[in-house]
C-alpha cells in the first residue's frame, strides 16, 4: 500500500504516506463547494507534475556533478467543466545554475519525460518553461 485517505467530513481528507508517516490534507476549491483551506486533490495533480519532473532534474543533476538547490516551479493549474477536469497546466521553473547550454538540454528534457509527465491524460495541455538566471 502505498498511501491511505480518511474522510474528515465537511469536504476534507488527511492523506497518510503509508512508509513514512507523511501527512496533507486537502480541501474542496472554492469554486467547487469548499473552504479552499489547503490543496485541492487537482492541486496536488497539478504540483505533482512540478515536484516530478523536478526530482528527475536532481537524479540528473547529481549524476552530472550540477547543484540545483534553490531552483523553485510556479505551478497553475486551469480548470474546464462538462466534465469537470484540468485542462492545462503551467510550470515555471526558476533555475538558479550556471550551466552549459548542453547540460541545460539534458535537465529539460530529463524534467519533460518524468513519470508524471507520461501519466496525465494527452488532453491535458502541458506549457512548461525554464529560466535560468544565471
Amino acid at each position: 500500500m502505498t498511501s491511505k485517505v480518511t474522510y474528515n467530513g465537511n469536504l476534507r481528507t488527511t492523506c497518510v504516506h503509508i512508509r513514512s508517516g507523511s501527512e496533507y490534507i486537502t480541501d474542496a476549491p472554492v469554486d467547487n463547494n469548499g473552504k479552499g483551506e489547503a490543496f485541492s486533490p487537482t492541486d496536488t495533480v497539478a504540483t505533482g507534475l512540478a515536484n516530478c519532473m523536478m526530482t528527475m532534474m536532481g537524479i540528473k543533476a547529481r549524476d552530472m556533478d550540477v547543484d540545483l538547490t534553490g531552483s523553485t516551479a510556479e505551478v497553475t493549474k486551469h480548470m474546464a467543466a462538462d466534465p469537470r477536469r484540468i485542462s492545462k497546466i503551467e510550470v515555471t521553473f526558476e533555475m538558479p545554475a550556471a550551466l552549459s547550454e548542453k547540460q541545460r538540454k539534458i535537465l529539460m528534457h530529463t524534467a519533460n519525460t518524468c513519470p508524471v509527465h507520461y501519466s496525465l491524460h494527452p488532453d491535458i495541455e502541458k506549457v512548461i518553461e525554464f529560466n535560468w538566471t544565471k
